[in-house]
């Protein structure tokens, strides 16, 4: 199979989809590699690195995505990529489609077969190809809440730590999840006094023992996150519902019990966002004031390690591209059952019951799109 990577063109994103190793595992189950020119370097990755693990370098995205029969990406493509995709193309990448109506309706109408890292899941119902992008994001939102919690950011002026004789930050954790908990890991590094909380008991009990006893684990209901709120210097939103549009977890009204100058800090802005008054900013204008409470909510947070993402994406992502190239989406998918849910359009329809509720489509098993999409293919090679 013919796999392509192009340079990811979404503001401020640095990662690429594929490193050299990715390169050389392809190319060793004979696809060939066909990477758009300068697409690694923002991961200090140069094209003579891809080529000589076999790639070949293409002087730009329009060439790839015409020549390739699978798309390898990052984040979810912009609408002049989504324009070059075509009937019968697969494209593997993260999507975050069930707050995004027009992109689902684009792809929809592209024709191709869009599956979303974010929803393939484990034998154990995980999502596994999520997960080191959440460790990632997680981390980064402990650092970045306790930078703009500065004076000078327009924080409260509070070091997350403390020192002798001065109380630590209050950081709160919404989502014991992934993020939530290498969010918490951070801010207990920090010497901040920290409080998970989660709705799932089991879930607090590995957090319990995960965390050694070192910060509080909280039942989460309405109530018991309204009565932190007033305490709390950073609230970190990490809330994950499979496939579908983020929980609001905090009110628009509720910002008035917090302390002015606090930070929420949304990690579930690319599935809507878990506070009422969230909206997708960037790296290079991260932040925005509701009430006097600052947001953080950049959409894509590993895009600012890209070294470290891009590494930590390639590995997961990589069992599951190469077995897609060797076997098609529809063999994948039987060979992996775990793939199927990561199948979020194709044949033109959108075959996620989560991305379906949330963009108000109808939703499509998986293997009878993917049968539309083979008839239609068929039809087209014998008019051809």
């Amino acid at each position: 199979m013919k796999v392509g990577v192009p340079t990811e063109i979404k503001e401020d994103e640095y990662r690429v989809a594929l490193t050299p190793a990715g390169v050389r595992e392809m190319v060793e189950h004979d696809h060939e590699i066909l990477i758009q020119r300068g697409a690694g370097e923002g991961s200090s990755i140069s094209d003579a690195d891809f080529e000589a693990q076999g790639a070949r370098i293409l002087p730009d995205a329009a060439a790839v995505f015409a020549e390739a029969e699978m798309i390898l990406g990052v984040k979810e493509p912009q609408p002049s990529e989504v324009e070059m995709l075509r009937p019968g193309q697969a494209l593997f990448t993260y999507l975050h489609l069930a707050p995004a109506p027009e992109l689902t309706e684009g792809l929809c109408a592209s024709g191709a077969t869009c599956i979303a890292y974010e929803t393939v899941e484990d034998s154990h119902g995980r999502l596994p190809l999520l997960a080191p992008m959440s460790e990632i994001a997680g981390k980064i939102a402990t650092q970045a809440g306790a930078f703009m919690l500065e004076k000078p950011m327009g924080g409260r002026g509070i070091l997350l730590g403390g020192v002798p004789g001065v109380a630590a930050a209050t950081v709160m954790v919404i989502g014991g999840g992934v993020v939530g908990m290498n969010a918490a890991f951070i801010a207990i590094g920090m010497e901040a006094d920290v409080f998970i909380y989660d709705k799932s008991i089991d879930r607090l009990r590995e957090l319990d023992v995960a965390m050694g006893g070192r910060c509080s684990t909280v039942f989460s209901t309405t109530l018991a996150v309204e009565e932190m709120l007033p305490r709390a210097d950073l609230v970190i939103g990490a809330v994950l519902v499979h496939g579908a549009r983020a929980p609001f977890v905090v009110r628009r009204d509720q910002l008035a019990i917090m302390r002015r100058g606090a930070v929420l800090v949304d990690v579930a802005i690319d599935q809507g966002g878990c506070f009422e008054t969230s909206r997708p900013t960037t790296h290079h204008d991260p932040t925005f004031e509701v009430d006097g409470i600052t947001h953080y909510c950049v959409a894509n947070m590993p895009g600012a390690v890209p070294i470290t993402s891009t590494n930590a994406l390639t590995n997961a992502t990589l069992p599951y591209a190469v077995a897609l190239a060797d076997n098609g989406v529809e063999g994948a998918i039987r060979r992996d059952p775990g793939l199927r849910p990561g199948v979020n359009v194709a044949g033109g329809k959108v075959t996620h019951p989560a991305v379906a509720e949330g963009v108000g489509a109808t939703y499509v098993p998986v293997e009878e799109a993917l049968g539309v999409q083979r008839a239609t293919n068929e039809k087209q090679k014998a008019e051809a």
